[in-house]
């Protein structure tokens, strides 16, 4: 029932205005309103507050099918449900959720978080924001990049180091929309996710009040590594749920497109190709299904993350690009959603961590160091 509902929410919500969306490089502020008035934003948030109370990521998985289903990649739903929203439900006050969680719930505030940094990817422990403490405030300073939400972010959860003494002594704090000193650039052009509102964010003294303090502002890194592993999911819901939407867009492409007299998907290498890719998709939803019970359970370890991660995200980029030349000329032009999907996927072995670095969590669960011994 809930998937029936949140797809007819789609069709008549987004799909209208997705060409919209993708030229003006942002989605509208009236979907995450229609978002919120049916219930579909922080669907895990307790009754009292506005919420559901429906505390189970199966919910969110539909979401991010859905939303793959037809292709919509900047419509960051998930982003601002499941990744965002749970620091301020996990780690923030009773006060914090009552002040900043209705909004967010209803659509009227918008999600972000900033990690990312220009010289800082991956290595998290590297960033250079500062948060310096000034009594009833911090001070904040610095500059994040590749910001999901940038532009339209109404509440940004920014990590900032706090010790200086300590390589992983950082906070997180909630900047609002407004607070002097708090800077956006210029929208990110991309060369995928065209309505994805991605952008640099600057922080020059902007006074952040020790209310907007996310738990104790030494341990921003141990919160933002509990939440690694369900960011991971989700990027993998999302790539396996890309991946059967241009599969489906090829299926629907060779049995009316004809060469030599024959519909194209009538001959072998055709036929043989969507079989393989089939599989491929079968066996990604498998173990996607299982991590998703794993993580219900409370049992999803960082190396199953990473290996979904890293098995979703480059069967993703082997999919699009055999749809895309199943396509021929056709796969090339923009206006052909397979176009759109291959490159909207080539982020997904880079963001949430690069492929390379899910193969260093997954060799170091299996007991291998630099030097290759257990």
């Amino acid at each position: 029932m809930f998937r029936d509902s949140f797809r007819s929410f789609l069709q008549n919500e987004v799909v209208p205005h997705q060409d919209e969306w993708r030229k003006d490089g942002v989605v509208s502020r009236d979907v995450w309103l229609a978002a919120g008035e049916n219930g579909y934003l922080l669907p895990w948030a307790d009754e009292s507050l506005g919420g559901a109370g429906l505390d189970d990521f199966r919910f969110t998985q539909i979401e991010l099918e859905e939303l793959a289903y037809i292709g919509e990649t900047g419509f960051y739903l998930p982003l601002h449900s499941a990744l965002v929203a749970p620091y301020i439900g996990k780690f923030g006050s009773e006060e914090q959720k009552r002040r900043f969680l209705p909004k967010c719930i209803s659509g009227e505030h918008v999600l972000a978080v900033a990690m990312t940094e220009p010289g800082t990817g991956s290595d998290l422990a590297s960033i250079r924001t500062r948060a310096e403490d000034k009594g009833d405030h911090y001070l904040l300073n610095g500059t994040k990049t590749f910001i999901s939400n940038g532009l339209l972010a109404d509440l940004v959860v920014v990590a900032a180091r706090t010790n200086p003494e300590r390589k992983r002594g950082m906070g997180l704090f909630v900047v609002e929309r407004g607070m002097e000193g708090f800077d956006r650039g210029e929208r990110l052009h991309k060369i995928g996710m065209k309505s994805q509102d991605t952008a640099e964010l600057f922080f020059n003294n902007v006074k952040v009040p020790k209310e907007n303090v996310l738990g104790d502002p030494e341990s921003g890194f141990k919160y933002l590594m509990h939440g690694l592993a369900e960011e991971r999911l989700i990027a993998s819901v999302t790539n396996v749920g890309l991946a059967r939407f241009a599969f489906d867009e090829t299926m629907a492409y060779i049995r009316d497109r004809k060469a030599f007299g024959r519909a194209i998907g009538s001959f072998q290498n055709s036929r043989f190709k969507m079989a393989e890719m089939s599989t491929e998709l079968e066996l990604s939803q498998v173990y996607v299904n299982h991590c998703v019970e794993l993580l219900n359970a409370g049992a999803l370890s960082a190396d199953s993350a990473a290996r979904i991660k890293l098995y979703s995200s480059e069967m993703l980029g082997r999919v699009v690009d055999e749809c895309l030349q199943l396509h021929g000329g056709y796969g090339y032009i923009d206006e052909y959603p397979v176009a759109r999907a291959y490159c909207d996927a080539r982020i997904a072995r880079i963001f949430g961590g690069t492929s390379e670095i899910m193969k260093e969590i997954i060799s170091r669960s299996l007991g291998l160091g630099d030097d290759g011994r257990r």
